[in-house]
């Protein structure tokens, strides 16, 4: 293949011949030592940005396992104990009930004959109430007045008998046996006209429950017959109720008072009601009695308030609220409510510490709704998970989202 050079030179010669060959080599370019020194700097720049992307490619690896690693730990809300001190006035809540409530059953059989009292009559002690028909009890008693009677004419026979034997001795008209028998005949026939007599006595009580009285001042609540009705007050039946009276002039609440507050509640203290039906009003009472005794299975004591109530304003049944005044106690520490776990264990409150999860046993002194006293077992600076879940265990690692308030020692700490 004929090279461009020679092409040329054999235009640039027509007449054939051949023109001196050039040397093409001494033209070829050669690297100069600025040209090396660039290449090598290329390459040095290639290689570090080669490095550089290794580099950086672990580095993120090990970010991403480190988040990855931390995304793993739970991550949980803590709230820390606020100070407290509690209120001088306790509130529970309590059911009204008649000073006296009894249910009036009849005593003898019959059908009753009228009543003379319905639901909410005002009745007085010793009213007639009701009347009952006994034909029964009414045969009875005349039968057992005529054995009475029987019995009696008997009894002076007899007495006139031992007299006569007795005097008929003296003169030794009788022997001695038969004045002895008929003293004792006479003796006998005694005892008889008393068995009779407790026989009428009985009877006669029996007519007299015919009339229902009234027991004491109330109010009738509840009216369960009619006339015409079968009473039956037999031994083997069972009792059926007449009327129900209350007698409401005084009511007595019955409030179960926290162990925690027992010893502040004396006999003979104040207290006070309060009824949604009187918004804004109060009715005085007196803490009447208590048990002495805590419930074991509430831990309260049983506390009697009696409220005198001469209009009526307080019913039978009402649910009311007794605020009892305690003197006031040293500072203590709340939480939310939403903090508590309920274990099988026991109360428990999550604690977060060096970053673990520590389930720590409290005692509640006072229950406000929303938050919770803590009597014992946290401190200020104990930082309580909120909304803890179930499934939380001690030596849980976690890690803090938020702090939703500073320990109270910080907060201090501040303000000076």
């Amino acid at each position: 293949m004929t090279s461009a050079t020679e092409t040329k030179a054999t235009e640039a010669h027509p007449s054939g011949q051949h023109p001196p060959v050039l040397d093409t080599s001494a033209e070829e370019p050669r690297l100069t030592r600025g040209s090396w020194i660039g290449m090598a700097i290329v390459t040095v720049i290639i290689a570090a940005v080669v490095i550089f992307g290794v580099t950086a490619r672990r580095g993120s690896e090990h970010v991403l396992e480190k988040e990855t690693a931390a995304s793993a730990i739970p991550s949980v809300n803590v709230v820390y104990p606020t100070p407290s001190t509690l209120s001088s006035e306790l509130a529970l809540p309590g059911n009204t009930q008649a000073f006296t409530d009894t249910p009036i059953y009849s005593r003898t059989n019959g059908y009753l004959k009228s009543w003379h009292f319905d639901i909410g009559s005002h009745v007085r002690k010793g009213q007639l109430m009701a009347e009952i028909e006994t034909p029964e009890v009414d045969q009875q008693l005349q039968v057992a007045q005529a054995d009475l009677k029987s019995a009696e004419a008997n009894l002076d026979l007899a007495n006139t008998t031992s007299t006569r034997y007795q005097n008929l001795l003296k003169t030794n008209s009788v022997s001695k046996q038969e004045t002895d028998v008929a003293m004792s005949d006479a003796s006998a026939k005694k005892a008889a006209v008393d068995a009779s007599m407790a026989n009428v006595r009985r009877l006669q009580q029996l007519q007299s429950f015919e009339k229902v009285y009234a027991p004491f001042d109330g109010i009738v609540t509840a009216r369960n017959t009619d006339i015409g009705r079968l009473i039956s007050a037999g031994q083997n039946t069972m009792p059926q109720e007449l009327f129900h009276l209350a007698a409401i002039g005084k009511i007595r609440v019955y409030v179960a008072v926290p162990e925690a507050y027992s010893a502040a509640i004396q006999v003979g203290g104040k207290a006070s009601l309060t009824l949604d039906e009187y918004p804004g009003r109060s009715f005085e009472g007196t803490i009447a009695r208590n048990s002495n005794a805590i419930d074991q299975a509430s831990r309260t004591l049983n506390v009697e308030v009696d409220v005198d109530n001469p209009k009526g304003e307080l019913l039978p049944g009402a649910y009311v609220f007794v605020h009892f005044k305690v003197p006031m106690r040293a500072a203590s520490l709340m939480i939310p409510s939403n903090t508590l776990l309920f274990r099988s264990e026991g109360l428990r409150v999550g604690v977060v510490r060096d970053g673990r999860v520590q389930l720590v046993p409290v005692k509640i002194g006072h229950d406000a709704g929303a938050t919770v006293e803590i009597a014992s077992g946290l401190t200020a600076n104990d930082a309580v998970i909120l909304d803890p879940s179930d499934s939380l265990a001690s030596g849980q690692e976690v890690q803090i989202a938020n702090h939703t308030n500073q320990p109270a020692s910080q907060t201090k700490a501040g303000q000076r």
